[in-house]
């Protein structure tokens, strides 16, 4: 075989490669009109506009200290014991000074109007809680990157809705954070759990497909961190307005993306020890998501590196 055909082989399987990419790499559907709107506890029932979406080059300055970004789609049997967690914590040590977004993914369970009730029962001023309905289901990601583009907090956190880590936590992400003069990540993380009950416990296909996750997390993406997926991350405004204008994934692999971002631009990264608990509910189908994950996971690393993902001053291209 000639040095020809070798060459036109090498560059076939670019090509090959390039096109696979693009095929399977991801456009996030843009937000609708009335998706800049919340709703909130006040006896009105009128509808807010939210703040202005965060670019890289914002100059909104935060007007509270912490944003709690929760993403919900059908949540009714979790996210009450969240909400009594969270908001305990927060009226004792912030009462007056956070907000919690709640981005109700298209659900269908009226979990929206079950937070509105909770924000009640708590007797909570009105915007302190705050409900966003989207009019059409984005997955997990998408619901966290438009909450988090609209916060309002020097310090934002997304919390899974099923309450699984100890809210109380969010002190130890929070006082890193408060170190950092530059972007910055608090990574809640369950690494430290690995052999306790919690994870030993789970069934063989759960752990052998979590390690194989981890694997191509390893290979692919991530190295300084060993726990990616942990739904606990807090960010300082900073980092929110150099990561989520430019986010691409929208479904179960979007932390790494977060993470890449936040390597890329090279922002101060630091795991933190949390408690975690498994809850019941989870909306994970393991054989289904675990391979949807995996190619997600792969086409996001080779994106950015081929330069079909990019930074740029506007955001995401």
């Amino acid at each position: 075989m000639s040095i020809y055909h070798v060459i036109g082989i090498v560059i076939a399987l670019i090509i090959i490669l390039y096109s696979t990419i693009i095929l399977f790499s991801h456009q996030p559907r843009e937000p609708l009109p009335n998706e800049f709107f919340y709703t909130t506890n006040d006896e009105e029932n009128l509808k807010y506009e939210l703040p202005p979406r965060a670019t890289p080059n914002s100059q909104y300055k935060p007007e509270i200290e912490i944003s709690i970004i929760i993403p919900c789609y059908n949540e009714i049997s979790r996210l009450g014991k969240m909400l009594d967690e969270s908001i305990e914590y927060l009226e004792e040590n912030y009462s007056g000074n956070y907000e919690i977004l709640i981005v109700d993914d298209g659900s269908t369970d009226g979990t929206a109007k079950f937070a509105i009730t909770k924000a009640k029962q708590f007797k909570l001023q009105p915007h302190i809680l705050r409900v966003v309905q989207l009019a059409k289901n984005r997955g997990k990601g998408g619901a966290v990157t438009h909450g988090l583009l609209h916060s309002r907090g020097k310090f934002s956190l997304f919390a899974d809705a099923d309450g699984a880590t100890k809210f109380s936590d969010i002190h130890k992400l929070l006082s890193y954070l408060k170190q950092q003069d530059k972007p910055s990540i608090a990574i809640g993380s369950r690494a430290h759990m690995v052999n306790t009950d919690a994870v030993v416990k789970r069934s063989f296909i759960r752990n052998f497909l979590m390690y194989g996750l981890h694997t191509l997390v390893y290979i692919f993406g991530i190295r300084q961190v060993q726990d990616t997926q942990c739904g606990f991350k807090m960010f300082n405004y900073e980092a929110v307005k150099k990561i989520f204008p430019h986010m691409h994934t929208e479904r179960w692999i979007f932390d790494v993306e977060v993470l890449l971002l936040g390597e890329i631009q090279n922002f101060n990264l630091k795991e933190i020890a949390v408690n975690w608990q498994e809850i019941e509910g989870s909306k994970v189908d393991l054989a289904r998501d675990s391979i949807a994950m995996a190619i997600d996971l792969v086409v996001t690393r080779v994106a950015y590196l081929l330069g079909i993902y990019k930074l740029n001053e506007c955001g995401r291209k």
